[in-house]
């Protein structure tokens, strides 16, 4: 895999309210993503771990170096689809990924990895495939739970910013067949945090994400008094009902 410069990131757990104002000053000042429907899209992503939770226990531990990995698709269209890996260093974060078919990303849920090693002999190798089929061998990885959640994201070019709210998370429990459009998920649990409003059993989350700078225009439209930034999983959540 090539280098990669880590980005800052932070979250916060947000109200609706909060959410109506802050989507109104970037609409002022920066873009939506170009692949959004109607200004947001639907994500749906399989996070894996292994048979000691070690993904899960380092984030909810806040360790200072950690990585996961997951499949991921929008808009329910399989035609697309991701293995993406996801490190955390000192507060920073990057991300690597590379794609998948429908037929691979089936094949890795159901355990059939041996395929995996005979792309390695090849000349369009795939660096990130190669290291989740070498964890799952040696390090029990395996899918474990379904996420679900509506975006709606915004970019601003200087800076390399991006803004978004996640909300409507859901999870699988432990249903891995992602492909599945007729996989259930149910309201991820609902979010304890002093003073966030509830909808529908989940939260808003607002992340926002730059490289060296974050821009004074951005970082005043996004700014939320008396609210800390948090550490919010996404992951972590929808494991809960395990």
């Amino acid at each position: 895999m090539s280098n990669k410069h880590y980005r800052h990131e932070i979250k916060h757990e947000i109200t609706r309210s909060d959410l109506i104002a802050i989507r109104q000053g970037l609409r002022a000042v920066a873009e939506q993503d170009p692949h959004v429907v109607n200004g947001k899209y639907l994500i749906r992503s399989l996070y894996f771990d292994n048979i000691y939770d070690k993904a899960l226990r380092e984030k909810i531990d806040g360790v200072n170096m950690r990585e996961k990995f997951r499949i991921r698709y929008y808009n329910h269209d399989t035609s697309v689809i991701h293995l993406e890996k996801k490190s955390k260093v000192n507060g920073l974060g990057t991300k690597y990924s590379c794609p998948l078919s429908a037929e691979e990303a089936q094949r890795i849920v159901d355990g059939d990895i041996d395929w995996i090693a005979e792309t390695m002999k090849g000349v369009d190798r795939r660096p990130l495939l190669e290291e989740l089929y070498c964890k799952m061998r040696c390090q029990g990885l395996k899918p474990q739970t379904i996420v679900d959640y509506t975006r709606e994201p915004f970019i601003y070019r200087p800076g390399n910013v991006r803004v978004t709210f996640d909300y409507d998370i859901r999870t699988g429990l432990r249903c891995t067949d992602f492909l599945n459009p007729d996989c259930i998920t149910v309201p991820a649990v609902r979010l304890r945090t002093e003073g966030s409003e509830m909808s529908g059993g989940t939260g808003i989350i607002m992340e926002v994400k730059w490289d060296a700078y974050l821009p004074d225009i951005i970082r005043e439209v996004v700014q939320i008094h008396g609210r800390r930034e948090g550490a919010f999983s996404k992951y972590a959540v929808c494991r809960t009902y395990d």
